[in-house]
């Protein structure tokens, strides 16, 4: 383990375990620093692991003690990602979430219809408004992807790195892009993925 991590990355590592197994005891691993915030509105899963410099935060709206963000068993993510959930966020079991990854529920601003806010109020006086996010089983997010408020991923998906996920993504597809878009999805008959031509 030395070779692999250096002398002072075993200390490290040993620091983090040591925190885990006190703050989150069903976790696998959860790499410190690691911010989180709000922690009895939030739900670790067993086996949850975390890579460095993550926020993890949850502010109900309705200020009482129900937890509003639920990490599913087996659940991986890398460095710096970042989950605000004001409503319901649900990633389910087996998820796999690559570094700089934000996923909030949570919108500062309504942008849309006629009572949308005018671009001349002061952004940090704009009303949160939220839209629960769902990621099912078995999905796989790229590094640097967004996901956004109101989004269902469907099982077994891949989201591919960099892309903004602005609708929801049926199962077993992949999606890239900014907004993200269906590109592929897998056949079951044929047990390969298919592509998506565009009409």
């Amino acid at each position: 383990m030395i070779s692999r991590y250096g002398f002072i990355g075993c200390l490290k590592l040993l620091m983090s375990l040591i925190y885990t197994k006190l703050a989150f005891r069903q976790a696998r691993l959860i790499r410190l620093p690691f911010d989180i915030r709000n922690k009895k509105a939030i739900k670790i899963g067993e086996n949850f692991t975390s890579g460095f410099g993550c926020r993890i935060e949850a502010y109900p709206k309705k200020n009482d003690s129900s937890q509003i963000l639920l990490f599913g068993k087996n659940v991986e993510i890398n460095d710096y990602v970042h989950i605000a959930a004001g409503e319901k966020i649900i990633i389910g079991d087996n998820v796999l979430i690559a570094s700089k990854v934000f996923i909030s529920d949570i919108n500062h601003g309504n942008y849309s219809g006629k009572d949308c806010d005018s671009p001349l109020s002061l952004p940090n006086s704009r009303k949160l408004s939220t839209n629960p996010v769902v990621i099912s089983d078995n999905v796989w997010i790229g590094e640097g992807v967004c996901v956004m408020a109101g989004v269902t991923i469907g099982i077994g998906c891949v989201i591919g790195s960099l892309s903004v996920v602005t609708k929801s993504i049926p199962d077993y597809s992949i999606a890239v892009g900014s907004p993200a878009k269906v590109i592929k999805k897998f056949d079951f008959e044929q047990n390969e993925w298919i592509s998506i031509t565009e009409s």
